[in-house]
């Protein structure tokens, strides 16, 4: 009995076992059967869809559709809408598939959407194939793309309202403003000549140089293109509005853009300053994307707000500023002006006449031999403990945000900026800019060359250590400038000291005032004591409060 009873048991599960396994292999036969299966046709359509999606072939893609014309005009404009300025990546799948008949099916497209680090944009749409005459084709219809897309979507900056720029007197510096860009299309003229006389007739109120002449020269040496005539701030295009619109030809295009308050103030340094501020605009924007739907509103899909940014403390005085302007422009010939305070290294001022403006932003670019300037070299590598160019900034390229600053270097194979202006048949061992020969004053005053700034808080890096300038050579630094300035007649300028050099027929000059230090430079001067007299009216101008 005993051993009866324990067979059954075993030939139970004997049997369980055996369909159990049974079962096992027809699943897996299934299973291989399901993966091995060879896609419909309706399948491999959309297979090759999603393919030519991911290798961007707009119109292999639209070709698989049921209106190719149409697939091809919204494929596009969804690689260009959200093309993120080139940075975008995108990954399109198939998720599923369903055969519904013979005819038709029906699947699921899964995107991912990159637009740089932390700006993902991930979805699911759905769409239908049917079998045409020609063979399987995707039903066409543009929200497969896009949730909800009909005429386009787009990839969007989203921003806080634009911080503010201050001065170093605390006041507003600059501010974002509506640019009206006013031109002349000739596809759009009749009569050009009769255009651009109106147009400069009108305009002459606020751009007097731009005449009816200057504008059909523009328009003969690029026949067919369009021509820039006048930037307008909206105070002056409110007053000139109607008229300009009444002239044929005429196109007016809006920008923002971030402009000086003070109409008065045209440093090289604005754009610098613009360049750190757009810095901080970037560093807080944030994203989104919006697809337009059918009434062609634009509904928000995903993204934030940008925070709002930080306002911008500049360093440069208006007061210097304005005494720059008017000292530089002068001259008949290229000038620029640079100053600094030693304490902080801040560059207060930077002016350029528009001699200089022509050859770019020559005052912290623009490479001279150094000329007489090898006599404070001399003074500074002389003695039992002698001093290097770079204690004085020479050498010394300073980097910051809006600006790179090149004080100086030695010339010839090897340096980092090729175009250093020759004087005649000099040769120099070393190059300087006018902001270097600042910089320069500002090391001998502060007894080390200062980081220079154009934003409070955002101080320079320098591509090499600067240690200070060893007392002795100091001593005799500072001598000559005094003596210099004595030489020059400059006595009566309580405080001044400074050193009047050349480089050929350019002439220069480096002056310590208080905590200010400021350089001079003129090419091809018209008399040698021209970057004095320079000096002299920069003083005055500063001295009379020019800027009030």
């Amino acid at each position: 009995m005993s051993s009866g009873r324990s067979l059954m048991p075993r030939r139970i599960r004997v049997r369980y076992v055996v369909a159990l396994g049974a079962t096992l292999v027809l699943a897996a036969s299934l299973a291989t059967w399901t993966l091995d299966r060879p896609n419909s046709g309706a399948e491999s359509t959309v297979s090759d869809f999603v393919e030519a999606l991911n290798d961007r072939d707009v119109e292999a893609a639209a070709e698989l559709t049921s209106y190719p014309n149409a697939a091809a005009s919204s494929i596009s404009q969804m690689f260009d809408g959200l093309s993120a300025g080139g940075k975008s990546t995108s990954q399109f799948e198939l998720s599923q598939f369903i055969d519904l008949d013979q005819d038709s099916g029906f699947f699921t497209l899964g995107s991912a959407w990159n637009f740089g680090e932390g700006k993902d944009w991930q979805y699911s749409t759905r769409g239908s194939a049917k079998k045409l005459s020609v063979g399987w084709r995707i039903t066409w219809e543009p929200d497969i793309l896009a949730p909800g897309l009909v005429s386009a979507v787009h990839y969007t900056r989203t921003d806080a309202p634009p911080p503010l720029v201050f001065d170093a007197a605390q006041n507003v510096l600059m501010s974002e403003r509506t640019i009206n860009a006013v031109s002349l299309d000739p596809a759009q003229m009749p009569d050009p000549a009769a255009s651009a006389a109106r147009l400069a007739d009108v305009i002459d109120v606020v751009a007097p140089l731009i005449t009816a002449e200057s504008l059909t020269s523009e328009l003969t040496a690029a026949p067919g293109a369009p021509v820039l005539a006048v930037n307008l701030r909206d105070d002056d295009f409110a007053v000139l509005e109607d008229d300009l619109r009444a002239i044929p030809g005429v196109v007016i295009s809006q920008t923002p853009k971030l402009i000086a308050g003070d109409r008065r103030i045209t440093s090289p340094l604005l754009d610098s300053i613009r360049d750190a501020w757009q810095l901080g605009r970037d560093a807080t924007s944030g994203w989104a994307v919006d697809v337009v739907g059918a009434d062609g509103i634009p509904v928000r899909q995903v993204g934030f707000q940008g925070p709002a940014g930080p306002d911008l403390h500049a360093t440069l005085d208006p007061r210097i500023q304005l005494a720059a302007e008017d000292a530089v422009v002068s001259v008949g010939t290229s000038a620029s002006i640079v100053a600094i305070v030693p304490s902080t290294g801040a560059i207060v001022a930077a002016a350029q006449n528009s001699y200089a403006n022509e050859q770019g932003q020559i005052a912290f670019s623009g490479m001279y031999p150094t000329g007489s300037a090898t006599a404070l070299l001399d003074a500074l590598q002389s003695g039992e403990n002698p001093g290097t160019p770079t204690q004085l900034g020479l050498g010394v390229n300073y980097s910051m945000p809006g600006l790179d600053a090149f004080a100086g270097q030695r010339s010839g194979p090897g340096g980092s900026i090729d175009r250093i202006r020759s004087i005649g048949n000099e040769s120099s061992a070393e190059s300087m800019t006018p902001f270097g020969l600042a910089q320069m004053g500002a090391a001998i005053s502060r007894g080390a060359a200062p980081l220079p700034s154009i934003v409070v808080g955002q101080t320079a890096v320098a591509d090499q250590p600067t240690d200070s300038i060893p007392p002795e050579a100091l001593a005799r630094l500072r001598k000559m400038f005094v003596d210099s300035a004595h030489a020059e007649g400059l006595d009566a300028y309580a405080g001044l000291t400074g050193f009047a050099g050349n480089s050929g027929d350019d002439r220069w000059f480096i002056a310590n005032r208080g905590d200010l230090a400021f350089a001079v430079y003129i090419e091809d001067a018209d008399g040698t004591d021209q970057a004095v007299k320079m000096s002299t009216r920069l003083i005055r101008g500063m001295d009379s409060g020019i800027a009030e």
